[in-house]
């Protein structure tokens, strides 16, 4: 019965220190691992990363196209364009002439 009452009294005494550090311990961990911890921060980072990538191409892409367009306008129309542009739908090519296509 002794033993009992020892027990408890250690457990009494010691009950806030243990909760205290159960508590840290929990915090600790999701800052690490949890939904808006260190990891998911490193994640969210290269996936930032590659998107920007991403955008960044697809914005030189768009300037390109917008390039073309503007060569294609009524008021604008270069010629050398047009009849690049007109063979490559087309596919017309004059006799004795070397195609060379790129991508």
């Amino acid at each position: 019965m002794n033993r009992i009452f020892q027990h408890r009294y250690i457990l009494r005494r010691n009950l806030i220190p243990i909760i205290g550090m159960c508590l840290c311990f929990y915090f600790i961990y999701h800052s690490i691992q949890g939904e808006r911890g260190i990891v998911r921060l490193s994640v969210e980072n290269r996936e930032f990363a590659s998107l920007s990538l991403k955008h960044d191409s697809l914005v030189r892409e768009r300037e390109q196209l917008e390039q073309k367009v503007v060569m294609l306008r009524p008021g604008s129309v270069d010629p050398d364009f047009l009849e690049e542009r007109a063979r490559e739908v087309l596919g017309y090519v004059r006799p004795g002439e070397i195609t060379v296509i790129s991508n």
